[in-house]
């Protein structure tokens, strides 16, 4: 295995899905590839915090 070049969804900037982080995801049983990068899934994840406090 790899490290893997990957383009966000959200602002189609490239991204590198390392070795580690998918060793990571095979653990967890993850069986998609990250779909956006680590800046837009902060992003997304604090809108949803956000959200769940209103």
């Amino acid at each position: 295995m790899s490290d893997k070049t990957l383009v966000c969804k959200d602002c189609n900037s490239e991204f590198v899905f390392t070795e580690g982080e998918q060793e990571f995801y095979k653990e967890k049983g993850f069986e998609n590839e990250p779909q956006r990068c680590p800046s837009c899934r902060k992003s997304r994840k604090q809108q949803r915090n956000n959200d769940r406090r209103y």
